[in-house]
């Protein structure tokens, strides 16, 4: 059975461009993005790495970690590296998993378990290695998005999916499509109206089992 919304992630150990982690502790009490990539020095990769990169200050204001995954090697990372900042013009400070043996693919259910890297591969050997993962601070799995290769990542899309996250962990409210921060949310179907009122003040009626009202 593969990874699920609400899974503990696994608490792998790996190599990255900045050193070995420990998963659980590299996370701490902080959000956490991983997002995977097929292979080093590829166009849409790059394209992507940078968009995380323009977005620094965003994922810190959310105190959310982000770290990417690509199937190559530490070394060519770091070199890989050059190339994504060079292309953005911003840092590319957050660390990349060597995922040369594909051990963390496989945990998280982005390649079957007989896969493997064969010589003269190319990135559609690992193509399915393009998956975002947003982890909460209980270390578990709140979203998971995969792209085909063909289709590069809407990362603000991923940074709104988790401006969602936070805004309802723990909380019984939900948002409605397209939400962003500062609109009208969800209220939790577990609250009678008069529960709603209790909790929230206002609340706008629009049917019986949808009710909205403003997020603090």
């Amino acid at each position: 059975m593969g990874l699920r919304i609400n899974d503990i992630v696994p608490n792998f150990i790996a190599e990255t461009d900045q050193g070995q982690i420990t998963f659980h502790d590299w996370i701490g009490d902080s959000w956490a993005i991983l997002f995977s990539h097929p292979k080093d020095h590829t166009p849409v990769c790059t394209t992507e790495f940078g968009a995380v990169a323009q977005l620094a200050d965003e994922w810190a204001a959310r105190n959310t970690k982000v770290i990417g995954l690509s199937v190559d090697g530490v070394e060519e990372h770091k070199d890989w590296k050059a190339d994504i900042e060079s292309f953005s013009g911003a840092s590319a400070s957050f660390p990349i998993i060597a995922d040369e043996n594909l051990a963390v693919s496989k945990q998280f259910d982005m390649l079957p378990a007989d896969a493997y890297l064969p010589d003269g591969r190319t990135a559609a050997d690992s193509a399915s290695v393009r998956s975002v993962f947003i982890i909460s601070p209980d270390k578990k799995v709140q979203l998971i998005m995969t792209y085909p290769m063909s289709v590069g990542r809407n990362f603000a899309e991923v940074l709104r999916a988790l401006d969602g996250l936070q805004a309802t962990f723990g909380q019984p409210i939900a948002t409605p499509a397209n939400w962003t921060t500062g609109q009208d949310v969800i209220v939790a179907l577990t609250l009678n109206d008069d529960q709603a009122r209790e909790k929230f003040g206002e609340i706008d009626v629009k049917l019986p089992y949808l009710r909205t009202t403003k997020h603090a």
